[in-house]
């Protein structure tokens, strides 16, 4: 049972993190910042999935700014990793 619920306690977590963008947040968003954020917290590049969402309603993702946020943002993640095991 405690697989069980810990296999739950995943898929919830999942779903959480695949949360999808409304119109106000496409319509605000930084995309280098959320390129930064992504690659920090390891998710992989999410630019399609952004555009996905938003593009429907108008909203271009500006995916040059988004992936220079994710590279900076996985360069930053593996420096501290690094620094960690120093």
């Amino acid at each position: 049972m405690r697989v069980r619920a810990w296999v739950v306690s995943l898929v919830f977590l999942l779903l959480a993190g695949c949360a999808g963008m409304d119109e106000v947040e496409c319509r605000r968003a930084n995309w280098y910042d959320l390129g930064f954020r992504d690659a920090i917290f390891g998710i992989l590049a999410q630019d399609d999935v952004y555009a996905l969402q938003c593009e429907p309603i108008g909203v271009k993702v500006d995916t040059a700014r988004y992936l220079q946020g994710f590279r900076e943002g996985t360069y930053e993640a593996d420096r501290r990793k690094v620094s960690a095991h120093d």
